[in-house]
Parts: C-alpha cells; structure tokens; sequence
C-alpha cells in the first residue's frame, strides 16, 4: 500500500511530541527525551523545541489544567543528530495555576529555558479582537509545493516538503525577491496537513511548533527584504505565546502578524491566530537577531 507523502511529515510531528519519559531519571526535575526525525538542516526548527517544551511541561501538571502561556529564550542552535533533554521543574501548584521552569538540553548545556502557566478552566470576562476582514479563502490560494517544489534548493524543498503543515500565504511569500509593497504586517493560513489526535494538547503544542514559522517575517517585509537576501542573517532569541480558546491545529487557522519596531539589529513581531469562523486563538511575540551586510561594522 502506497503511504500519502504528505501525511509523513505529520507522522513525524507527532512522533516528535510523544516523548520519553528519560527511564524514571528524577532530580529537582522530572526528566523527558525528544528527538528531531528528520531534517534537511543541521540547526532544530526553534518551534519544535517550544512545542516539545511545551509538552514536557503538560506531563507534569493534573489533566484538568490547560497550558495558557509560555515565554521562553533560544540560548543556543540545537543539533538534528543529537537527541534534546528537557528537564522540568514544578515551581509552584496553586488552587487553580500551576507554573513550570522548563531547560532543553544538548551536550550538557541549556539551549532553550522556558517558563510555563497552566490554569484549571474558570469563568471570568470574554473579548477579543476582530479577526482581519476580506482575507481569502485558504483554498483558493498556492501550496508551498506549489510556490517552491519545482525549484532544486536544499533550503526550497525542506520548506516545501518537510514541513507538517500546510501554508497558504495571504500576502506575497518571502521565499523569493522581494517584490512586493514595504509594510509590516503578514499573514498565511496554516493547518496540520493530516489528521492529528482528538487531545486538545496536541494541538495546542502544535500550534506553538508552527507559530515560529512567520513571526520575523513582517520585519523583514516591512524593509523590502526577503529570506533569500544576500548576506542576512537571522535568528530567534525569545519567544511567547498566550493561548486563550480551544482549536483544532488541523482546520485552517488565519495567522497574521505586525512588527511594531525593528532596531538595534533587533526585530519584533506580534501574532494573533484565529480560527476560520473568527474566534481569536492565541497570540503571539517574538524578537529576532536580524544582521545584513550593509551594517557590519568594519
């Protein structure tokens, strides 16, 4: 029986997720092992390590406590060919919130360090935000496949065949030279490209491990950059998120983002995810190392 190569990187997803719980190894932490499947690159994606982050953490809390935000800091590239430990501690377990440190870490030193609250569902005031208007269906626009499959790139086809979730860009994509106008401001519609499980953790995890995709991209919008620019470089050195309603992670969800400042060699980027029928999901923020050529100093 033929496999759908398009569930295969939802297999890996998933497999990612369910990690091992270290043989029983406790200390002041309790003790979890994951591990990269795959990948065309030699760094791990940043949002695998927050949604695996993520996931050590809700191992260690009662079911009836949700995770509603983390804020964590890339300290340093992780290796693909090495596996991540994450060790969590149980800071604090109050009547309703419970709050956990999480460190990833490779080689014995911390590549990711991480804060987590969780919160027993409550009643309480309810708004939102409006979800952006006159925005495209999802289906009606390109597939990654579609917009880089064809091109024989090592870096193109990773994004085009590796990832587990479909991307549909709403604005013009970065992939290419910049041709487009100069705000700061994304958007692109993801869902998971196969099924996920029914437990609501997993997609709450794997809406954290897409939610790194696009967040520095309305820096670079916004000063006609693109991923393909000559000498720019770019990593990520924090990121948060705040889940604030329940969705599925494989139905389509509208991600936008804005940048509000880029300086220093520094650019932030604020995301709100909503689902299809306009219920605002999580949010977003992340500041991002940007470097490019012409700023080096001498």
């Amino acid at each position: 029986m033929s496999v759908d190569p398009q569930k295969e990187p939802v297999k890996a997803l998933l497999q990612m997720l369910d990690l091992a719980d270290g043989g029983g190894a406790r200390t002041l932490e309790d003790i979890f092992v994951g591990q990269t499947i795959t990948s065309m690159r030699n760094r791990v994606y940043g949002g695998q390590v927050l949604a695996q982050a993520a996931m050590a953490a809700i191992r260690t809390v009662p079911e009836d406590r949700a995770i509603h935000s983390m804020h964590a800091y890339f300290l340093r590239p992780g290796d693909v060919n090495f596996p991540i430990t994450f060790g969590v501690e149980r800071v604090r377990d109050g009547r309703s919130f419970s709050a956990r440190r999480i460190h990833a870490y490779q080689d014995g030193k911390t590549i990711l360090s991480m804060i987590a609250s969780f919160q027993a569902t409550s009643g309480g005031l309810d708004h939102q935000d409006e979800m952006p208007l006159n925005v495209p269906d999802p289906e009606t626009l390109p597939t990654l496949r579609d917009l880089l499959g064809s091109i024989d790139l090592p870096e193109a086809r990773a994004t085009a065949f590796e990832r587990p979730f479909d991307m549909r860009y709403v604005t013009e994509p970065l992939f290419l030279p910049w041709r487009g106008t100069n705000e700061a401001y994304n958007a692109v519609w993801i869902k998971a490209l196969a099924p996920l499980t029914d437990d609501p953790n997993i997609h709450r995890a794997a809406l954290a491990y897409a939610s790194d995709y696009t967040m520095l991209e309305p820096v670079l919008r916004r000063h006609g950059k693109s991923w393909v620019e000559p000498g720019l470089n770019v990593a990520s050195l924090d990121h948060a998120m705040w889940w604030h309603r329940d969705a599925r992670a494989d139905e389509w969800i509208l991600y936008v983002q804005a940048s509000p400042s880029a300086s220093s060699a520094r650019g932030l980027g604020v995301g709100r995810m909503f689902t299809q029928d306009g219920l605002l999901i999580a949010t977003t923020a992340q500041e991002g190392m940007m470097r490019l050529p012409e700023f080096h100093s001498e």
